[in-house]
């Protein structure tokens, strides 16, 4: 019977966190996996054993042999082609992917089929963003009887550890176009333009968010039927958002596609520790109850985005490790609700409401 659980980039920031968290619950069954050997020997050493070495490159062909045990994997790093999680579906491995790639995302979910006929499951879309914000957009639309539009706004503390890939992503994504559903149709904007005012909530207040490339906007709208989600992202320091975006209208970031640019940006951003370790989420869903119009906002404030990823995907990984789920491929708002996942986390996060301005319940 197979029982082994590999956290592929197992080493990296948000894999040890992960790895810890599930090694207390499975001893000697969880795997930190990447292409070091070394630093997943070192890893494993600094939990005491409880979590395992193993030397897994993804870009390379897998020996069979390495996954005849394994029943779970949960992949922290990014990937540009499906190769890997079909091979994970050939062998009826669950799969769970905190990847927010919206490009890599859509390819895993056309292997619907495949996993369906394999008998395993994927999750998809899993974290703060997305996975929270695809809950708790969740949850807004189930206190409507019909939803027009999904505004979606994050803010992530600059004073926060943040891991390279994460880091990375951030920076790729700076001055990119993409497009969004408005009003059904698909419509291009661009990064760090359209700023909106959204208010975070007590403590944080008013701050002003930019479109930014969030796979959540491209998903929700599928997953939820929803004709309009947009999705913006902000900073606790006022003034390195509203930087970013005279950056982005002066054109500057075009010279972030010449790599020497972009590594030392990245590196420059990654020493940046100017706020706190706050980050904060918030949902404002707009329809009809009764026939009347609504307004639903959900609010989240936590610390350490890192560790709230690494908690739901724990959960996520967990849930699904013990007990069976519809088999192809899903994202977490297909599988699971807020309610049920705050719960899974041990009511770690908390959630509040309003109704058109009122507290709910």
């Amino acid at each position: 019977m197979k029982e082994h659980i590999v956290v592929i980039g197992g080493y990296g920031h948000v894999g040890q966190m992960i790895c810890r968290e599930l090694c207390e619950l499975y001893p000697g069954k969880v795997f930190a996996a990447g292409r070091s050997l070394e630093r997943a020997e070192l890893f494993s050493r600094a939990t005491g054993g409880k979590v395992m070495p193993l030397q897994l490159n993804i870009n390379e062909p897998v020996n069979p042999d390495v996954l005849d045990n394994v029943k779970l994997i949960i992949m922290c790093l990014d990937q540009t082609d499906t190769n890997f999680v079909r091979s994970c579906f050939e062998r009826e491995i669950l799969y769970v992917d905190i990847s927010a790639n919206v490009s890599f995302l859509s390819q895993v979910e056309k292997l619907h089929s495949e996993a369906y006929d394999r008998h395993t499951t994927a999750v998809l879309s899993i974290g703060l963003a997305p996975g929270m914000t695809n809950l708790m957009a969740l949850h807004a639309t189930g206190l409507m009887d019909q939803t027009d539009a999904i505004d979606i706004s994050i803010m992530l503390g600059l004073g926060d550890q943040h891991g390279k890939a994460a880091i990375e992503w951030t920076i790729d994504n700076l001055g990119t176009q993409f497009g969004v559903i408005k009003d059904g149709r698909m419509t291009a904007v661009s990064s760090f333009k359209d700023g909106k005012i959204t208010d975070f909530g007590i403590g944080l207040g008013r701050k002003k968010a930019y479109r930014f490339n969030f796979s959540d906007q491209h998903v929700l709208p599928r997953t939820l039927g929803v004709s309009s989600v947009s999705t913006r992202l902000c900073f606790d320091s006022t003034p390195v958002t509203e930087l970013l975006a005279w950056l982005r209208t002066a054109g500057v970031f075009h010279l972030l596609r010449y790599r020497p640019i972009r590594n030392i940006v990245v590196q420059l951003f990654g020493r940046i520790h100017l706020g706190t370790e706050m980050f904060a989420v918030k949902i404002d869903a707009r329809g009809k109850k009764s026939q009347e119009n609504m307004l639903v906002e959900c609010f989240l404030q936590g610390r350490k985005e890192a560790e709230i990823t690494a908690k739901v995907a724990s959960a996520v990984a967990d849930a699904v490790y013990r007990s069976p789920y519809p088999h192809g491929v899903y994202h977490i708002d297909q599988l699971f609700d807020l309610e049920t996942l705050c719960r899974l986390m041990n009511g770690m996060v908390s959630i509040q409401t309003r109704i058109n301005g009122q507290q709910y319940p």
